[in-house]
């Protein structure tokens, strides 16, 4: 297949990007600067140059392809994610659009924080509640399945980890060498899923290839990894103590991240493993931060 790709240049996307390559599918990726270009152009793919800002160009360009993966995020906009959300629907309902009545694949990144609030542990059964964080644009992928587009939903862990992370795990590890404390939050039981960035790109692939219309898939290797056990991993590779802090001290510790180091996010992936034959292979997140790369 010929593959349109947006975010193709990022943690994730330049995962996938090789992934889909290497199992014969052609790349053409959204790049909205001259360094991405060259990435991702070095990479063996075509470019597209263009941005999230103009959804109507972004469906042109879908509208040459065979399907599409939907990565990129404007991160421009943190922390005004209500602003960055929107945009995202708007990408989605454009590109939606272009391959309706086709049967063409249309895979649209999501997250499992947005299920924090299932009791348990979440699965693919499981929707976001309508209103709450990119919840719009996942229920306006799964409903494109009725207009004749083999949409799939990956609803990835928080902490998608690997070389060149700079996202949650990265930031708390930021906060411990600052703080000078790995700190969790009451008694550290709250889980968070997790999956390595290269079983995150095999996973969009799989779902490009074979995922039914339709389809909520769950991008989480790790079900539930115990924050305090996050915590601790951090305070061996930093050398610093480990301690718990009250919730309502949090938000000061964590800044941004407050309201998610209490969150308990475990999530299941089995129903995805089963439907689409996707085998994680890569080092777990504890496993991860003991080989030392993050530190």
């Amino acid at each position: 297949m010929r593959v349109f790709v947006t975010g193709g240049s990022g943690f994730i996307g330049s995962a996938v990007v090789p992934e889909l390559l290497g199992a014969g599918h052609r790349v053409l990726a959204l790049a909205r600067s001259d360094r991405s270009a060259e990435v991702l152009r070095a990479a063996g793919a075509e470019v597209h140059r263009g941005s999230l800002d103009d959804p109507e160009d972004l469906a042109r360009a879908a509208a040459g392809t065979d399907g599409v993966i939907h990565l990129a995020f404007n991160h421009d906009d943190f922390p005004n994610l209500t602003l960055a959300a929107e945009g995202d629907l708007r990408v989605i309902e454009a590109i939606g659009a272009v391959l309706e009545g086709s049967d063409r694949p249309f895979v649209v990144t999501s997250g499992t924080l947005m299920l924090a609030s299932v009791e348990g542990v979440a699965t693919e059964e499981d929707t976001p509640v309508p209103g709450t964080y990119r919840s719009d644009s996942d229920l306006a992928a799964l409903a494109l399945a009725e207009r004749g587009v083999r949409s799939a939903v990956v609803r990835l862990a928080p902490t998608v980890h690997g070389r060149g992370d700079q996202g949650f795990v990265a930031r708390l590890i930021d906060v411990a060498r600052e703080k000078g404390v790995a700190a969790y939050v009451g008694d550290g039981t709250n889980r968070w899923p997790a999956i390595h960035r290269l079983d995150a790109a095999s996973l969009f692939r799989l779902a490009l290839e074979s995922a039914p219309a339709g389809s909520g898939l769950h991008g989480a290797a790790d079900e539930g990894v115990p924050f305090k056990d996050i915590a601790a991993a951090i305070g061996r590779g930093l050398d610093v103590p480990v301690k718990s802090i009250p919730a309502d001290e949090a938000q000061a510790h964590f800044g941004w991240l407050g309201m998610a180091a209490s969150i308990d996010n475990a999530t299941s992936s089995e129903r995805t493993r089963k439907l689409l034959g996707w085998k994680p292979e890569h080092p777990g997140l504890i496993a991860d931060l003991e080989e030392g790369h993050y530190f």
